[in-house]
């Protein structure tokens, strides 16, 4: 991320104001997630017993949030093949997960490069970028342990991906942080708690949530911020990548590669997806939360919006 070219000077201390009301402080919110993070955070390789073994007759996601539940297909397979599904579809977003660790871990580095380097915005941001570490090692460790294969995203999105982290502004990169993290958020805040799920995956999802609700935080404040102070060219390139973003991470979701893994038809497979009303709901109710401030800070608008429609992300 670079800094946000502005057509003001406006230093952290100043007040800032946008819909929501006043922005906080960027050092005390940085303070406030520095002493979270030191109360809060976790090992995953001794936090977790990653010796014990799997459940039997456990799935691996809630059924309710594997793509093709209550489709007509969905209804013709066996709940073991269900559960097999599910493990595979935890595996795809595990992978899909690393993935975008990966960028925003660059994403991040990218962000404080010209930023003091004693600040507590800079602190927090390592912070953060050891936290992703650790859960990109925690994400693959469940893949190996369920014993599905790992799913990459396709070369095309791969590629989209090595562009915008090479080319993305700040507010633009902190709208696409906020993508991938608050649905994977909303649906892991649905898993740990929910006992039909394997132990290990509901362990897993546990850390991720409490350690991404800082990170949620952050993007926040910081996207919020830079929505008051940058330049409208800049403003309307963010509504325009993070609509774009919102198109392919929707078709990325899940690696359709799962579905001949267990024996169904791909391509019959997607079209119910595509045209399953529960699945839809399902990814518009994860992205809620997302969409209504996004809406309120004034990235969705004009095309941006309809980029957002398109993704079926909003309804």
């Amino acid at each position: 991320m670079t800094s946000a070219p502005t057509a003001m000077t406006v230093t952290d201390t100043e007040v800032l104001r946008d819909a929501l009301g006043l922005l906080k402080d960027r050092e005390q919110v940085a303070e406030r997630l520095l002493d979270s993070s030191a109360k809060h955070s976790f090992d995953p390789d001794t936090e977790l017993d990653w010796d014990a073994p799997l459940e039997e007759g456990k799935w691996f996601w809630p059924p309710e949030l594997v793509s093709l539940y209550d489709t007509p297909l969905w209804r013709k397979m066996s709940t073991e093949q269900q559960q097999d599904l599910s493990r595979h579809e935890a595996a795809s977003l595990a992978s899909l997960g690393i993935w975008f660790e990966i960028i925003l871990m660059q994403l991040l580095v990218r962000h404080i490069y010209d930023k003091p380097v004693t600040s507590a915005h800079v602190r927090y941001a390592l912070t953060e970028i050891a936290d992703e570490c650790r859960h990109s090692k925690m994400f693959a460790r469940m893949i190996q342990k369920g014993g599905a294969p790992a799913y990459p995203v396709s070369r095309l999105n791969h590629n989209l991906a090595r562009v915008l982290k090479t080319i993305s502004t700040t507010p633009g990169s902190f709208a696409c942080t906020l993508l991938g993290e608050e649905i994977l958020d909303w649906m892991q805040r649905l898993t740990f708690p929910d006992e039909r799920v394997q132990t290990i995956v509901r362990g897993v999802t546990r850390i991720h949530v409490v350690e991404e609700a800082r990170h949620v935080r952050y993007a926040r404040e910081e996207l919020r911020r830079q929505m008051v102070t940058a330049p409208r060219w800049e403003q309307e390139l963010t509504r325009i990548s993070s609509g774009e973003a919102a198109r392919v991470f929707s078709v990325a979701f899940v690696n359709p590669d799962v579905y001949a893994h267990v024996g169904l038809d791909r391509r019959e497979a997607v079209a119910q997806v595509k045209a399953s009303g529960h699945r839809r709901e399902v990814m518009q109710s994860g992205a809620r939360k997302l969409t209504d401030f996004l809406d309120e800070i004034g990235v969705l608008r004009g095309m941006g919006r309809r980029l957002w429609r398109s993704s079926g992300l909003l309804a």
